[in-house]
């Protein structure tokens, strides 16, 4: 963040001189565009431009609250301020980053921004990520329930919660296969090695899939997909998950909810719990009862799997298109 705006002026110096043109700046929350338009070619900076916030440097989740630079949290605010157009994945991102924007400048000693904050938030719209068609789900193989983790092997994503459920499980002689698949990074929670000695008899598949096609068949192998996350300001995997058909266990929060349009009717009430360990290894339980007395639960995961269907890139691409086009002025409104 502290680097790429000069980095990518210069690129973009160097483009314009072997004589490429651009209709518009499209960036991400991680550029400090404010610089860059100072930076770059006066034919660039007097480009339309978008923001898309896919996380934020006010809630991005950190151990202690000492080791959050709020400097960059401040760039994320000019980066919406100087942008046309700032879209967010989620509306639960979108509120929670300007209600913590509020607060920190709260803290301001005087001239707070207050309109700025106010214009900023007035040009945000929510524009979700896309998914692709995933393939249709083969005849199951024959086994106990198979359960699905899949998310950065960090603090955030509450890994202790979903182990711990397990261990349940195994200690009441609930039989399950598990698959915990994930990027990891140089500081591992410790729990994953004590997670992979307690269940190496359970375990499917293990870490980072080294490619798509091993990911996508963690995704249609899975009865069930489970989250345990604190922080998630959309929830791809999930989403990804729930379109093959795997039958979703998220907790009430977050961004989850707007996934499936808890709003609505509560048919989609079932795949939710409250987070807490022993309210995921009920719901497992019971997943686990069905699964043996109907041998797949994949009909009880449909309703789930129609609501991310609007996720879909052919059903996003023709929104995200008009929009560009109306901020680049080529269709009236």
């Amino acid at each position: 963040m502290r680097h790429s705006a000069l980095t990518f002026a210069e690129q973009v110096c160097e483009k314009t001189m072997q004589g490429d043109r651009w209709d518009l700046v499209f960036a991400t929350d991680m550029l400090d565009l404010a610089t860059f338009k100072a930076l770059a070619p006066v034919t660039v900076s007097r480009l339309p431009q978008v923001v898309y916030f896919h996380e934020n440097q006010l809630t991005y989740p950190v151990q202690a609250d000492d080791e959050r630079d709020q400097h960059f949290g401040f760039t994320n605010f000019t980066t919406a301020l100087v942008a046309q157009a700032t879209w967010f994945n989620s509306q639960y991102h979108c509120d929670s980053f300007f209600a913590a924007l509020s607060e920190f400048l709260r803290r301001m000693p005087d001239h707070v921004p207050h309109d700025a904050m106010a214009q900023a938030e007035r040009q945000s719209t929510i524009h979700p990520p896309g998914i692709e068609c995933f393939p249709s789900r083969d005849e199951r193989r024959p086994g106990p329930l198979r359960i699905l983790w899949a998310a950065r092997w960090e603090h955030d994503k509450n890994p202790v919660v979903f182990l711990n459920a397990l261990t349940k499980l195994k200690n009441h002689g609930i039989d399950f296969r598990v698959s915990l698949i994930g990027q990891q990074f140089r500081h591992t929670p410790p729990i994953f090695a004590t997670a992979q000695s307690r269940f190496h008899a359970h375990i499917d598949r293990w870490g980072y899939q080294s490619s798509r096609h091993d990911y996508i068949s963690a995704l249609l192998d899975a009865d069930v997909f489970v989250s345990t996350a604190l922080h998630e300001f959309f929830g791809i995997a999930a989403v990804e998950a729930i379109s093959t058909g795997a039958y979703p266990l998220l907790p009430r929060r977050l961004a989850y909810p707007e996934l499936l349009q808890l709003d609505q009717p509560q048919a989609v009430e079932p795949y939710f719990y409250d987070g807490s360990e022993t309210m995921l290894f009920d719901r497992l339980a019971d997943l686990a009862q069905q699964h043996q007395t109907q041998g797949n639960i994949a009909q009880t995961a449909r309703t789930a799997q129609q609501r991310v269907k609007r996720f879909e890139w052919n059903q996003l691409v023709p929104t995200m298109d008009r929009a560009l086009e109306k901020i680049t002025n080529r269709t009236p409104g």
